[in-house]
C-alpha cells in the first residue's frame, strides 16, 4: 500500500461517518465515497480536508470528476510529482 493510500484511509476513518459510524474503507479502492454511503455534502467537506492535508488544489470539480478512491490516490500522486 502506498503512503498516499494509507493517508487517505486514515483521513476517511478519522473524518467521515455514515449513520454515526466511521466509514470502513475496503482494501480495494475502486469504490467511491458515495458508494460507501457518504453524503454529497460530506464528500465536498472531505475535499477541503484533502486540499489542506496534501496542499493541492481540490474543489467541487475534483469531487465530481474523481469517482473512486483509487482515482483520488492517482490524482494526489500526480500532483506531488
Amino acid at each position: 500500500m502506498s503512503a498516499t493510500e494509507e493517508r487517505i484511509k486514515n483521513l476517511i476513518a478519522s473524518n467521515l461517518e455514515v449513520d454515526g459510524e466511521p466509514v470502513s474503507v475496503p482494501a480495494d479502492l475502486n469504490v467511491g465515497l458515495r458508494d460507501l454511503g457518504v453524503s454529497s455534502l460530506d464528500v465536498v467537506a472531505f475535499g477541503r480536508i484533502i486540499q489542506q492535508e496534501f496542499d493541492v488544489p481540490f474543489g467541487i470539480e475534483q469531487c465530481n470528476e474523481l469517482k473512486t478512491l483509487a482515482e483520488l490516490v492517482e490524482y494526489l500522486d500526480a500532483q506531488s510529482s
